[in-house]
C-alpha cells in the first residue's frame, strides 16, 4: 500500500473491504504526502463505554500524522464543505449508523429508512461532487451472511445503497481484501 500517485486533476478514491481488511491504513496512504489533509471522523468518539471500541478509536488517532486536522463529526457533508485540501472520511458505516441512531430509525419501517437516509446521502453528494480531492472509506457488507435481525438488514441493505451512490461519483473504487487491494 504505497503513497497515492500524482493525479494531475482532482480525484475521488472510494476505498471500501470488510472489517479490518486494512481499508483505512490503506486510505491513510493515499493521502500521506499531502501537505494539509482533514480527516473526517463521523463515528463516536471515544468514551469509555466499550473499551474495544475506543482502543480503534486511539489506534487511529495515533496513526493519523500531526498535521492532519481531524473533524469528529456525523455532519459530513458540513466538513467536507469546510475541508481544507484533501479530505479523508472515515468511515461511511460508522456515519450511517449515527444518521439510524439520531433519526431514531434501527425499528423504523425499511421505506421510511430509506426517505431519511436518501435526504442525507443527496446532501453528502452534493458537496461531494465540489470536493476536489477526497478518499471516502466505507465497509463491504454485502459479501457476508444475511444478517440474523431485522436491524442489521436494514443497516446492510442502507449502507449498500449509500456506497453506489458514493461510488457513482469517484473517479476510482479500491476494494481492499486482506491488506491487499483491487482497483475497480
Amino acid at each position: 500500500m504505497g503513497a497515492r500517485p500524482h493525479y494531475d486533476v482532482p480525484v475521488r478514491i472510494l476505498v471500501t473491504g470488510g472489517a479490518r481488511s486494512g481499508k483505512s491504513r490503506h486510505a491513510e496512504s493515499l493521502l500521506h504526502d499531502a501537505a494539509h489533509v482533514t480527516y473526517v471522523a463521523p463515528g463516536r468518539p471515544a468514551d469509555g463505554g466499550d473499551p474495544d471500541w475506543d482502543a480503534r478509536v486511539r489506534l487511529h488517532r495515533a496513526r493519523r500524522p500531526a498535521h492532519w486536522q481531524t473533524v469528529e463529526t456525523a455532519d459530513v457533508a458540513t466538513a467536507l464543505a469546510n475541508g481544507d485540501g484533501p479530505v479523508l472520511v472515515d468511515c461511511l458505516s460508522t456515519w450511517l449508523v449515527a444518521v439510524l441512531d439520531h433519526a431514531d430509525l434501527w425499528d423504523a419501517r425499511a421505506e421510511d429508512v430509506h426517505g431519511v437516509i436518501g435526504a442525507h446521502v443527496d446532501r453528502f453528494c452534493e458537496v461531494f461532487e465540489t470536493v476536489a480531492d477526497a478518499v471516502v472509506v466505507t465497509n463491504e457488507v454485502g459479501l457476508g451472511v444475511v444478517p440474523a435481525h431485522r436491524s442489521g438488514v436494514l443497516f446492510r441493505d442502507a449502507l449498500g445503497v449509500v456506497n453506489q451512490r458514493v461510488a457513482a461519483l469517484c473517479d476510482e473504487v479500491h476494494l481492499v481484501i486482506a491488506g491487499r487491494v483491487l482497483k475497480l
